[in-house]
């Protein structure tokens, strides 16, 4: 299996300081696009100062993020901010701007990842198939982008892809936070994910700030609230932010989990309903 260089800006020794705070995590995770900034720059830096200086990359870099269908995930929005920090240094030291490349995932699963133990994980992510444009990849560096390595079962299964398309490139696999103390059992993950979200309506400031980018988390969090919490949060939402959930959900063919098929179609009542005030 191919080897690859790994690079986190945060090591996770106990389970109280992380070195970051946990609900700017918290609120990253469900899209607050504010955090996603400050983390990607930070990682950024970090990346540059600790490697890049050190370690110039001559070749073509190919920043990946982390594996998605059709609704992004939170690192998305964090390799935004990430690339243009990036850039700007290799700009100014004259090497070639990044490019970006997508890791195409096949299946979609209800389950809460951050919940797990390292066998479960595994156990379900096994069932996924990771695809990528290997000819557009020859012959560049790549940079795999992800907000936390706790396992490292995503990664196992990026480099069994690398394996699997016999790629020859030199790979980097970038976090911004690593779990290394074993004894933390891997729900830590969760305990950070929920810090500042303890309900669907602790959303609601996320979504009004202003600074809102919608990710999986945050569309299977809210298809996943009881229908009388679902139902008010619903209707203090804008016809446009309904429309983008909807749209989003569907894109990633969250109709087919039996789990969400109540909370898509009050979504699609409430539509049909305002649609019908429209007209």
């Amino acid at each position: 299996m191919p080897t690859a260089l790994t690079y986190s800006l945060h090591k996770i020794k106990d389970s109280v300081n992380f070195g970051f705070s946990p609900q700017d995590y918290s609120r990253f995770k469900f899209g607050d696009d504010a955090v996603s900034k400050s983390f990607g720059i930070n990682l950024a830096d970090g990346f540059i100062q600790e490697y890049l200086k050190l370690n110039p990359i001559n070749k073509q870099i190919v920043v990946i993020s982390s594996p998605y269908s059709f609704i992004p995930t939170a690192t998305f929005a964090m390799k935004n901010y990430f690339v243009f920090h990036l850039n700007r240094w290799l700009a100014e030291h004259g090497f070639p701007v990044v490019q970006e490349a997508k890791v195409h995932r096949t299946v979609t699963y209800k389950e809460d990842y951050g919940e797990l133990d390292a066998e479960q994980r595994i156990n379900l992510i096994s069932n996924d198939s990771f695809q990528i444009d290997k000819e557009f990849l020859v012959g560049k560096t790549l940079i795999f982008l992800d907000d936390i390595r706790i396992t490292g079962s995503h990664e196992r299964m990026i480099l069994k892809m690398v394996d699997e398309y016999q790629l020859q490139n030199d790979i980097h696999m970038l976090y911004f936070a690593e779990l290394v103390n074993n004894a933390i059992h891997p729900n830590i993950e969760n305990h950070l994910n929920y810090f500042d979200v303890k309900s669907v309506f602790d959303l609601e400031d996320i979504i009004e700030s202003g600074n809102f980018s919608i990710n999986t988390r945050i569309v299977k969090y809210i298809l996943n609230t009881n229908a009388e919490s679902f139902l008010i949060f619903l209707n203090n939402q804008t016809d446009q932010f309904i429309n983008l959930l909807y749209n989003m959900a569907l894109g990633n063919s969250y109709h087919t989990i039996e789990a969400y098929a109540n909370n898509l179609n009050l979504i699609k009542k409430q539509l049909n309903v305002n649609n019908y005030k429209l007209a």
